[in-house]
């Protein structure tokens, strides 16, 4: 009897495929615990498409016009698409070129965004701070939690999520409000928390190892990753809402039109991610956490459509949404395609 587990197997729900076609989308996603991205499209027959490239614990990700920003072991990377609007080359209508590349070193970078002003803000985790990324060193703080008394390499707080609001870092996710080496790690029940960066004050408490707070419809949406639900918080009352449970240890959260897609990761047996509700619920539920993407509307918190994933990927980190884009790619750094994929840009100072 074979007991080999498979390398990767990725199956779909009966209506996923024609939900990526109706919605003329395609998804992106990594996973820091296999070191890939994968890209999730349709093939011309109508099949799914996956596409990945290997990318040294890659995590944040961040999607905004033709760029896709992903954070790496201690990179950030800068990937462009080089096709333009209904061009294909090879059945793809996407290829996602890297461009630009900053030296951050190791600082367990999270979650990523590019504000109105076309600067890069991420969550500087290992410093328990945001930053941007600098031409003459690995970072720039840009804020920090009010209980952080210092940047230390230490991730006191695990801040880890970041949300944008009319253009502008507004929301972050913390596990804890410690101010200690690792001091998060002792308060991952109940100590996390979401902060409005401009007012410093704390907007939802109370929360288990939060995780990918998104404004999105006028409300602010964020994965309570220790409990395994999805929903809001009610800024006027100051609780969460939710409205989904998802059989998974929750990362990841991108919108498209009423749909939230959530990713979920199996859960690990280390004293990170052990002891959790998340472990109680599921258990009552008669289930085990599996990783995938869940598509929910938005209306009616149901899961209406599914990405499974066994095998060597157990862990998800974070998703995007490649609107208007059928079937994507990338060009890696360990082929030969990097050497003969030239772009030429316009000049319009002559």
């Amino acid at each position: 009897m074979n007991t080999t587990k498979p390398q990767l197997e990725i199956t779909a729900s009966r209506q996923f495929v024609p939900w990526l076609y109706e919605q003329h989308l395609s998804l992106v996603f990594t996973t820091y615990q296999a070191g890939k991205v994968f890209f999730i499209g349709l093939e011309p027959t109508g099949k799914l498409a996956i596409f990945e490239r290997t990318l040294d614990r890659c995590m944040g990700l961040y999607a905004t016009g033709n760029s896709l920003y992903i954070s790496t072991l201690y990179q950030l990377w800068r990937f462009e698409n080089t096709l333009a609007p209904g061009e294909i080359h090879n059945n793809h209508d996407a290829i996602y070129l890297p461009q630009v590349g900053y030296i951050t070193g190791d600082l367990d970078i999270h979650d990523i965004v590019v504000d109105d002003k076309q600067q890069i803000v991420f969550a500087n985790t290992l410093f328990s701070c945001l930053a941007t990324v600098s031409q003459t060193h690995s970072f720039v703080p840009v804020w920090q939690p009010p209980f952080i008394s210092k940047l230390a390499a230490e991730d006191r707080c695990h801040l880890n999520g970041l949300a944008l609001k009319d253009g502008k870092p507004k929301y972050v996710s913390v596990i804890s409000q410690s101010d200690v080496n690792e001091g998060w790690r002792q308060k991952r029940v109940g100590g996390g928390c979401i902060i409005d960066i401009d007012s410093n004050e704390i907007v939802l408490a109370g929360l288990s190892m939060p995780h990918s707070p998104r404004w999105y419809q006028d409300k602010l949406w964020l994965l309570n990753s220790g409990t395994g639900e999805f929903g809001y918080a009610d800024l006027q009352t100051g609780k969460f809402q939710a409205i989904t449970f998802c059989p998974g240890y929750q990362r990841g959260l991108a919108f498209h039109h009423n749909f939230a897609i959530v990713g979920i990761s199996e859960s690990r047996h280390t004293k990170t991610l052990s002891g959790l509700p998340l472990d109680d619920k599921l258990m009552d539920k008669d289930t085990a956490a599996r990783c995938g993407l869940l598509v929910i509307d938005l209306k009616t918190g149901d899961i209406v459509h599914s990405l499974n994933i066994e095998g060597v990927v157990n862990e998800l980190y974070d998703i995007a949404v490649l609107p208007q884009i059928r079937r994507p790619m990338a060009i890696g750094f360990r082929s030969d395609e990097i050497r003969r994929v030239i772009t030429i840009g316009n000049n319009d100072t002559f």
